[in-house]
């Protein structure tokens, strides 16, 4: 007879095609329902923390449901880290965990609806008699918020006999945003108005952009402007004209760029939040420009915006298009009078900084141009995060996952590569870490070995610091040492896990990466370049951290 575990994972198996987690007594009766009675893939991870960051990254690299598991108390807990990240970047992820009993709490228990709550994830907990349906309103929750969603089966509850598995209902899920009403249709036109008189209009677009599928409609709007383009980080690639694009806008921009963003008289924003980073921490346009955003939040979320349309981007952009062409409006020819290909350039660095270590901006541009072009990067967070920004270029927003940057934590690396190998088995897989948190994510270097294999590469910028403290804080005079990490052999440490690993401390050294990517994907092993980086090279996103700090 089916146990109450079987009904939830039958539930699940409508929504999803894959599971990450680790294996307790928590979850243990889910597990085994998963495996023998459903088609969904589960993939052991090594770290709790690392069964929701590989769910986080199959999401973010493939789309749909994401879902993790892990048992009760001590492995909950664990996985609290990368919740909170999955809350802030809005992740409809199903964590499915096992939970006290319905007897009361063990002396190892812990008040797991609590700890979900504080970091932003509610929790549904199955019983007897309605473990499918409980399930249904976890995945609906999910998907209509985008948010986890905890899923707790008490632990005897887990194997309790339920009756036949019942045919859940689907989940009632929302349409998009539509614009609705005359003041969002006046925003519409006011909008089209000002693009249209527009001397320098300008077009961003972040990942919400890309999630309403918005790229088409953007393109059409920026030919019937002449605008020149950017996107976010997290936004890049959705534009259809690349020769017409600056590129990422804020600390990763290149300076000339970013010069050009601060031309525009008018800019209008798709589906960004327009964090502080994104924005310059307020320099990014200049005063003066009228700048729209369209987004799904409640409100405007800068001080500098001066007009916010509430609804969906895709619906939005196309109707800011159908209205240009109602009006009649032209090009303002502003695109064809720059060089975005220039402006967008970055430093190509020296090939060793002054203190003798590889320079990571020369170390960055040699390696972009080595990655195989189907390639999908990976990013833990660090100080190093703005080298693969800058100088890899992706196809679209789903081959850029920064896992770690919305929670702004390190360490949730290693085990992304598993979860966005999954979503992408035929692509490449580059990781870009550096050593603390690589380090933090050690147990997860065996995850990334086999599940990504000979699609897998990590790039860990090995400079012996936490280098972003030591660039706030060791500049203003703190102590140093707790900072510094003894210089750890990564290249070593990944051969122990089945890889192969080298040391790169010239360029040259590089030239292992062009035979590696030469090769065929099912005859090379996963790679890791342990990189001699020097730290006093600053990306120039931490310099305005600096700036704002000082």
């Amino acid at each position: 007879m089916p146990t109450v575990s079987a009904h939830v994972a039958a539930a699940l198996a409508d929504h999803i095609d894959h599971v990450f987690g680790v294996m307790g007594n928590g979850n243990a009766y889910f597990l085994d329902a998963l495996e023998r009675s459903t088609e969904v893939g589960f993939t052991a991870v090594r770290h709790e923390a690392g069964g929701v960051v590989a769910a986080d990254a199959h999401h973010r690299a493939g789309g749909g449901l994401a879902a993790a598991t892990a048992t009760y108390g001590a492995g909950f807990t664990n996985t609290l880290t990368a919740l909170a990240e999955a809350v802030q970047a809005h992740v409809p992820l199903v964590l499915v965990v096992g939970d006290e009993p319905t007897s009361g709490r063990r002396p190892w228990g812990v008040d797991q609806i609590a700890l979900a709550s504080a970091v932003g994830a509610r929790t549904s907990t199955v019983g007897r008699t309605d473990a499918a349906a409980t399930a249904v309103i976890a995945i609906e929750h999910a998907l209509t918020y985008r948010v986890p969603t905890v899923l707790a089966i008490p632990y005897d509850v887990a194997s309790l006999e339920a009756g036949p598995v019942p045919d859940a209902p689907a989940p009632r899920l929302p349409g998009p945003l539509a614009p609705a009403g005359p003041f969002a249709a006046r925003a519409i036109r006011d909008a089209a108005a000002a693009l249209a008189a527009a001397s320098r209009p300008l077009l961003i677009a972040g990942r919400g952009a890309w999630l309403a599928d918005a790229g088409d409609a953007l393109g059409a709007v920026a030919d019937a402007t002449g605008a020149l383009t950017a996107s976010t980080a997290l936004g890049r690639g959705i534009f259809p004209r690349p020769e017409f694009d600056l590129g990422v806008t804020g600390g990763f921009g290149a300076e000339a760029a970013m010069d050009l963003v601060a031309q525009a008289d008018v800019a209008v924003v798709f589906g960004a939040s327009l964090n502080p980073f994104t924005m310059r921490f307020g320099a990014l346009f200049a005063p003066g420009t009228h700048v729209v955003q369209v987004d799904l939040a409640a409100t405007a979320s800068h001080p500098h915006v001066g007009a916010y349309i509430r609804a969906d981007a895709g619906l939005v952009a196309r109707a800011i298009a159908d209205e240009l062409t109602a009006i009649g409006a032209a090009p303002s020819g502003w695109r064809e009078r720059v060089d975005a290909a220039s402006a967008r350039s970055y430093d190509a660095g020296d090939d060793v900084a002054p203190d003798g270590r590889l320079d990571p901006r020369s170390a960055a541009r040699r390696i972009g141009e080595l990655l195989p072009e189907d390639r999908v990067v990976v990013s833990d967070g660090g100080h190093f995060i703005g080298w693969a920004n800058m100088y890899w270029p992706v196809a679209s927003p789903d081959r850029m996952v920064m896992i770690g940057t919305a929670f702004q934590s390190i360490g949730l690396g290693f085990p992304s590569v598993a979860g966005a190998a999954r979503a992408r088995p035929d692509a490449t897989i580059v990781l870009t870490t550096g050593d603390g948190g690589g380090l933090m994510a050690l147990a997860d270097l065996e995850s990334a070995v086999r599940v990504a294999g000979g699609r897998g590469l990590a790039v860990v910028w090995n400079d012996a610091a936490y280098g972003a403290e030591v660039n706030l804080y060791g500049l203003k005079g703190l102590a140093e040492e707790p900072m510094l990490i003894p210089e750890v052999d990564f290249a070593a440490v990944a051969r122990g896990f089945g890889a192969e690993g080298v040391v790169v401390r010239t360029l040259a050294d590089l030239d292992r990466l062009a035979e590696w990517a030469r090769m065929p994907a099912y005859g090379r092993p996963f790679l890791l370049l342990d990189l001699r980086v020097s730290g006093r090279v600053i990306a120039p996103y931490q310099h305005e951290i600096i700036r704002v700090n000082s």
